[in-house]
Formats: structure tokens, sequence, C-alpha cells
């Protein structure tokens, strides 16, 4: 668990997981749960680099969550996040990414975390900028990615 200052970050559990799959409604989110799982059970040992993970206040409100989507053999990884619109421009994604980035480089496999963002998503854009990130000039599937790179 990555505890700050406002929240709690944790992998979520089988159960969590399955539950968030079951309650899904936007099919798109729920193929994507539905991929974290099974990168889970394909990947025990590196759990929580494909499980979702759980953003809650410290009261235990959940807020949002985030993803890594796996580990690379050369140590890079890319990292999800969304936090509910009720929560929105208070700061917490920042917060998060702030905390899961120092959390993963903690781990010497790690090199870099990349993210991507849709192009109109500017409050996601900035909270990566602020978070060390920059744009590496390629486009995903979902708009502009960003990297940043271990400090040497």
């Amino acid at each position: 668990m990555i505890e700050t200052e406002r929240l709690r970050i944790y992998p979520a559990t089988l159960s969590q997981m399955e539950a968030a799959i079951a309650s899904e409604t936007d099919e798109e989110l729920k193929k994507a749960y539905q991929e974290m799982l099974d990168g889970c059970l394909q990947n025990p040992h590196l759990w929580e680099w494909y499980a979702m993970w759980m953003i809650e206040l410290k009261d235990g409100t959940h807020i949002g969550d985030l993803c890594f989507k796996g580990l690379d053999l050369n140590g890079v990884t890319e990292v999800g996040y969304g936090i509910l619109e009720k929560y929105q421009g208070q700061g917490y994604a920042t917060e998060t990414v702030k905390a899961v980035v120092s959390w993963a480089f903690d781990n010497p496999m790690v090199a870099a975390i990349e993210a991507e963002t849709d192009p109109g998503n500017k409050a996601s854009q900035r909270v990566l900028e602020k978070c060390g990130f920059v744009p590496n000039g390629q486009t995903g599937k979902e708009g502009p990615r960003f990297t940043i790179v271990r400090e040497k």
C-alpha cells in the first residue's frame, strides 16, 4: 500500500477486481478491467504490474483507480489513471501519479514509465507534466504519449 498525505493507493485483490468487472456498465472499461485481471492471473508474481489499483481517501472513500500495463523486458511500464468526476480538480490525480512514480522507481527493474492521454484532455496532460513526464513525440491509441525516465 502507498500512503500519501490524503490518500491510500493499493493493488486490488482478486475479489475486488471481479466485483469491479461485474458492476461495470461501460463495455470498454469492463474489457480493460478483464484484461487487467487476465494479466494478474497469467503473471501472479507480477500482480501489482497488472492489477487495478484502488485510490481512496484516508477515510476509505473510493475516488478513482489506476493501473500499470505490465512491465516489459526493458524495464518500461505504462500507467493509466482516472479520478471520479466528483473528486477532480482537487489535486488527487497529481498526488496519485507522483506517489506511484516514486513507488515504481523504488524497483530497480523499472527504467521508465509512460502514459498517454486524449489530445483534448489538457488536465491529464498537466498532471503528467507536474509529475515530471515529458511528451515523447509518439501518439498511441488514446493520444499523445509522455515518458518519465529514472534519474541516474
